[in-house]
């Protein structure tokens, strides 16, 4: 039926729902639910205080990572609460304009993420390929201009998805089998043909991730490069360690991410709970996960953690 013959007034609210085939444990699934959020505000917010607190950290690398962590604070923060409230409370109630913001924050962080994992991936390029160079490639103005080039590629990519969902009738269907809503899933309400936003939301920020993918596979196939001619089997030892750490918030951010993009798109033999489950999970594991990479694979930051939170307790002790 064609967009003209339909009424493009949208629904005041959507229902959430919650897991489907899984209400009758939404109350048991909360509590782990809402220890790992709480565990990911705790640890990206000792790692923001840290690095913000210590000037010793004040580099580059830990710069994006402030990015990162802020970044995964907004991407649990724009689900979880809302989650949460829907497991307690049964407040899946969620008014057109809240669903449709919490949507556009969910897929803006994600690809403003994909910028940061890139910007990091390049940092360690330059620090382990051009180490002399490093200071004056990555200076402050780079990087501040790496994290608003994130912010504006996220925005003017995701934007166009409310007017997508916007011009959508939806002839008063309005509940969502979900926890928080998400581009297709808001699409697939609407009484009308949905190709444009299927393809939109496929297409157009896969292929910008799938970017990211290639020039960070690209950063890293030339550090390979570079770590094989180095003489030093301990030099070496020493890059891929400072390495490791980003190669595992790589494979936390991206297998997930594909995973949860393709089945919701292609994967109509996986039963609807079990995908629902893995995509909460995907908005806490990466900000639970990441500060705790970090925070045990990297000296610095463990050094610093230490000494801003424990130390000065032991001294008041003795005191």
């Amino acid at each position: 039926m064609p967009l003209s013959n339909l009424t493009s007034v949208p629904p005041d609210t959507f229902i959430l729902t919650g897991i489907p085939g899984m209400e009758q444990l939404h109350v048991w699934i909360s509590i782990p639910f809402c220890s790992m959020y709480l565990a990911a505000l705790l640890g990206n917010g000792v790692l923001l205080f840290t690095i913000w607190t210590e000037r010793s950290l004040h580099q580059p690398m830990y710069f994006f990572l402030s990015m990162l962590a802020i970044a995964d604070l907004t991407l649990s923060t724009t689900a979880v609460p809302k989650m949460l409230a829907l497991f307690w409370f049964r407040a899946g109630e969620i008014s057109f304009s809240a669903c449709l913001t919490q949507m556009f924050f969910l897929h803006f962080t994600c690809l403003a993420e994909s910028v940061i994992l890139l910007a990091m991936a390049f940092d360690r390029f330059v620090a382990i390929c051009f180490p002399l160079r490093y200071g004056a490639v990555l200076t402050p103005s780079a990087v501040a201009k790496t994290g608003l080039a994130a912010l504006l590629r996220s925005f003017c990519i995701i934007f166009p998805c409310i007017f997508l969902l916007r011009r959508l009738p939806f002839c008063g269907h309005n509940v969502i089998p979900h926890t928080y809503c998400e581009h297709v899933g808001v699409a697939r309400l609407a009484c009308a043909d949905i190709s444009a936003n299927v393809w939109y939301g496929l297409v157009v920020p896969f292929s910008a991730a799938m970017l990211d993918l290639v020039l960070i596979a690209v950063s890293y196939g030339f550090i390979l490069l570079a770590l094989s001619r180095l003489p030093s089997r301990s030099a070496r030892h020493k890059a891929f360690h400072t390495c490791g750490s980003h190669v595992c918030v790589l494979l936390l951010f991206y297998v997930p991410a594909a995973f949860t993009a393709l089945t919701q798109r292609f994967g109509r033999s996986i039963p609807p709970g079990v995908h629902i489950l893995l995509a909460n999970l995907y908005v806490l594991f990466p900000p639970l996960l990441n500060p705790i990479v970090y925070g045990v694979r990297t000296q610095q930051i463990r050094d610093k953690v230490v000494k801003v939170f424990i130390r000065p307790k032991s001294r008041l002790l003795r005191q």
